[in-house]
């Protein structure tokens, strides 16, 4: 089957990577676009991935319209040339150009309405079929639930083994005291109205860590001057490793905090989107993997992490917390690779029998 994958995020380069060489193992064609994203590109090259530039992504809505208008005239044109079957994102310019050709598209989603309000409008529709996390409910014909998140496409044990080579050539051992935080552009569409940490509070956060430990800084956007001497010493591809074997993961990121938590590390978020996103509640309410806050409500995100600095056993507590969520959930790649190959088959499958999925199990 000729399959294209569409990447708009470095977050999709880690969604669909185990998938793009399972499918390829298994005598699949496959295509990969991506826009100018330096993260993204980076990862695709680390990961030995042919890629197709589709060009720059901007910043405004405006400017955001016209990219994803001159974008879906090239996924149109890298259709007819590479005779593609099936497509498979995580955004909308694939489900657009798919109106025009007889291809199937799969969008793999994970955010609510409330979150991505431009793809759900925009994309959705459009898409043969969407699939989310079970936790993210949708009462639309298209939508089907699977028992896992889009981390774990990447980092359950099946796919993800931490490499303890990461921390200790910047120095570190296993059982050292550190922070990861990670601080973001809010440049997204779904961004506008929001915020994360302010500089003020960036500025008592990493003095109060500081005293605890080591800090290390990981940011969309220039690291400021106050900051510069706790810039992240290990590459993106690394970044999991590094979280895994952190004491502490702190900051205003969605996705970094939904991976931390899923490799056992406490991790506090606070931004504008605290308790109003289905999986990262999930992650807190039903397994107490992580907390957010509101900035308005930053003294407690602040005295939260006190108290779990001074939790005696806390990163055994996090990995029996981490062992509960993963008996609950699947093997998201067995499982994608399965529904891809099987589309549209699986479908059918998937509606009369949802425990189907379990055999995706480990």
């Amino acid at each position: 089957m000729n399959i294209l994958i569409d990447i708009g995020h470095p977050g999709h380069v880690h969604l669909f990577r185990n998938a793009y060489f399972a499918l390829l193992k298994r005598g699949h064609t496959i295509t990969v676009t991506v826009r100018e994203i330096p993260i993204a590109k980076r990862l695709l090259d680390y990961y030995n991935i042919p890629y197709i530039n589709l060009g720059a992504k901007k910043d405004s809505l405006l400017g955001k319209a016209i990219s994803v208008i001159k974008q879906d005239f090239e996924v149109f044109s890298i259709i007819k040339k590479n005779r593609i079957e099936l497509g498979m994102s995580s955004g909308i310019v694939l489900s657009h150009v798919a109106l025009f050709t007889k291809i199937r598209t799969l969008m793999f989603d994970d955010d609510d309405d409330l979150f991505e309000p431009l793809v759900t409008k925009f994309g959705h529709p459009f898409s043969d079929s969407v699939i989310t996390p079970d936790t993210i409910k949708r009462k639309t014909k298209k939508n089907l639930g699977y028992k896992g998140t889009h981390e774990l496409a990447y980092l359950h044990p099946n796919q993800f083994k931490p490499d303890s080579a990461v921390i200790k050539k910047i120095g570190l051992s296993e059982d050292e005291t550190f922070f990861v935080l990670r601080f973001v552009a809010m440049k997204g569409h779904h961004d506008f109205g929001h915020s994360g940490i302010s500089f003020d509070q960036k500025k008592q956060l990493v003095s109060f860590l500081s005293s605890k430990g080591k800090v290390f800084i990981t940011s969309e956007r220039p690291i400021e001057p106050e900051f510069e001497e706790f810039r992240l010493p290990v590459p993106p591809e690394e970044i999991h490793s590094l979280l895994y074997y952190a004491t502490m993961f702190l900051g205003d990121s969605q996705t970094m905090t939904s991976e931390a938590a899923i490799l056992g590390t406490p991790s506090l978020k606070c931004n504008t989107f605290a308790g109003k996103l289905s999986v990262p509640n999930e992650l807190e309410e039903k397994y107490g993997l992580c907390f957010s806050y509101q900035p308005v409500n930053f003294e407690n995100f602040l005295s939260k992490a006190k108290e779990l600095i001074e939790m005696p056993g806390l990163k055994s507590e996090w990995a029996e917390r981490r062992h509960k969520f993963l008996a609950d959930k699947i093997d998201v790649t067995a499982f994608m690779v399965w529904f891809i190959e099987n589309y549209p088959e699986s479908v059918k499958i998937m509606k009369k029998d949802p425990s189907f999925q379990h055999r995706f199990k480990s």
